[in-house]
């Protein structure tokens, strides 16, 4: 992959790095940051630590936040005299809430293709330890630093069903949990994930309150980065039948009464029973 002028076009790579634990990282990820001739990095003395441990000398260059705009054009050319670039972000998958977009954006312009190198990801991570509902969840990131617009944003989210998922800094863990616990209400099911993966990894589980509790007993607990995964808002069964019989109104044109209300029942947690009766009385009229 480091040799160009293949008359082809090179590929960028887009390579999954371990969010701690060195020795998540694929065979696959090795292999191609070994292999590449370029590797666009979101900080490259972080990289280094990880690159030295496994005896990678691929040359680096940074690609962060404040450069990635003026960087595209540089890493377009390369990819186009045959070049294969990789990139990578300080830990876990490129992209999810760092920089990298606007590049895979530009190659997909170019009229190429991006090849993703799947691995770690703090979200999947967390979301498979957390105890708690997974089948549907919204990932919102990290909130707002300030207190107002953080609030606001939290109110927003407030009557969500799907599980909630939200990145978090030391600094800030303790405001924004207290935060959801006024605004969610104290007994909301929480799980807070710190340092995963890494030496001190710690698990906070329970209700907002509970988890509150545990965190100001704990001195360590504010040290580190975070994953919040917050319950989401229970739905009324009024609420859900309501939805339910409206699928079903969209899927009685093309299904038959018992499919309909099958997948309706999935999407909106209402009774498969109570809508398979609406679908009849629907189908009688």
């Amino acid at each position: 992959m480091k040799t160009g002028n293949t008359g082809k076009p090179g590929k960028l790579y887009v390579v999954a790095t371990p969010i701690g634990n060195l020795s998540d990282i694929s065979n696959r990820a090795l292999e191609t940051l070994a292999s590449v001739k370029l590797i666009a990095a979101e900080d490259t003395r972080h990289s280094k630590t990880l690159l030295q441990h496994y005896g990678i000398k691929t040359a680096m260059m940074s690609l962060h936040e404040h450069n990635e705009a003026s960087r595209i054009d540089q890493i377009i050319r390369k990819l186009q005299a045959g070049d294969s670039v990789a990139l990578i972000s300080d830990a876990g998958t490129p992209l999810i809430s760092d920089p990298g977009s606007r590049l895979v954006m530009a190659v997909h312009k170019a009229g190429m293709v991006p090849v993703p190198v799947p691995g770690p990801s703090a979200i999947s991570t967390m979301l498979s330890v957390a105890g708690q509902s997974v089948d549907r969840f919204c990932f919102e990131g990290f909130l707002p630093s300030k207190s107002s617009a953080r609030r606001k944003q939290l109110e927003s989210l407030s009557a969500e069903s799907r599980t909630l998922v939200f990145y978090e800094s030391s600094h800030r863990i303790s405001d924004s949990l207290q935060d959801m616990n006024n605004i969610f209400g104290s007994s909301r099911c929480c799980t807070v994930g710190r340092e995963l993966t890494k030496r001190y990894e710690s698990l906070y589980r329970g209700t907002l309150a509970e988890v509150l509790l545990k965190m100001e007993q704990d001195n360590n607990s504010t040290r580190g980065e975070f994953v919040v995964v917050i319950a989401g808002a229970e739905k009324s069964p009024d609420e859900e039948i309501e939805k339910g019989r409206s699928i079903m109104d969209i899927l009685l044109t093309e299904l038959s009464v018992s499919q309909a209300a099958n997948l309706a029942a999935r999407i909106s947690g209402a009774r498969k029973k109570v809508l398979y009766e609406y679908g009849l009385g629907k189908k009688g009229k």
